[in-house]
Order: C-alpha cells, then structure tokens, then sequence
C-alpha cells in the first residue's frame, strides 16, 4: 500500500450549516485543500506554482464522495491522502477523514493534465509523476 500523506484540520464554524454539521459542498475543499499539501509535498514547493511551471494544468475531472459519519463543528479531522494511481494524463487520489479515529469519509479525486495553451490533454509530465511516485514508495 501507498504510504499515506496526513493532515489535521478542524472543523471551523463557517464550514458548518446552521444545525452545526459539516455543509456538504465544504468537503470539496477539504479534500482538495489536502491533495494540494501532499502534491507541495511531494514537489518541495506549492503545488500549484510547481504545477503550472511545468506547463500543465490540473482540472478536476471527478470527485466521488462517500459521507459515513457527520463532522460537526470543532471536530478535529486527521485526513490521510494516498496516491491511487497516475494514467498517462490523469492521477488519482484517494482521500479518508477521520475523527477520533473513526472514519467519517472517503473520497477519490482524479485530476487530468491539460496543455495551459491548448487546453488539450497532455502526459503527466515525468518530474510531477516522479515526485508522486517517490513520495508514496518512501
């Protein structure tokens, strides 16, 4: 298995409705706000400078998500990234949040490589796909 990528967030009080639990479309950005820290990570420096330096861009071309428990507000989060795979234009993520150590959700994000000009799919290009893979064998 991938080694897994974590983070802690807490659930804040505008991530919530008015009932106190976690607004569903704020799990979107939870889940992306994580995958950018890991691929920062992984590229050793803002994920979205790194990419788009290498002539790409990432546009999100799904996102699934399962909610199993409610997170309410101050809840503290632990959300773990795995890389799930890299295609020849596209990588995917998987994604579960926990909260005191029971799973709250699981998500899988796949993101594809367009060409910044022609807005056409390109290969992931090999130092993005080298710094995933290095970081997930470690």
């Amino acid at each position: 298995m991938n080694k897994a990528f974590i983070i802690k967030r807490k659930v804040r009080f505008g991530d919530c409705d008015p009932g106190g639990v976690l607004y569903t479309p704020r799990i979107g950005y939870f889940v992306v706000e994580a995958i950018l820290d890991f691929v920062s990570t992984c590229l050793g420096t803002s994920a979205e400078r790194g990419i788009m330096d290498l002539g790409v861009l990432p546009p999100a071309r799904s996102l699934k998500v399962d909610f199993l428990k409610p997170m309410a507000w101050d809840d503290e989060l632990e959300i773990r990234v795995f890389l799930k795979e890299i295609r020849r234009s596209a990588f995917v993520f998987s994604v579960v949040g926990f909260v005191s150590g029971d799973k709250t959700f699981s998500a899988e994000l796949t993101q594809v490589c367009i060409d910044s000009k022609t807005k056409q799919p390109v290969e992931v290009p090999t130092k993005l796909r080298e710094a995933l893979e290095n970081y997930s064998r470690t």
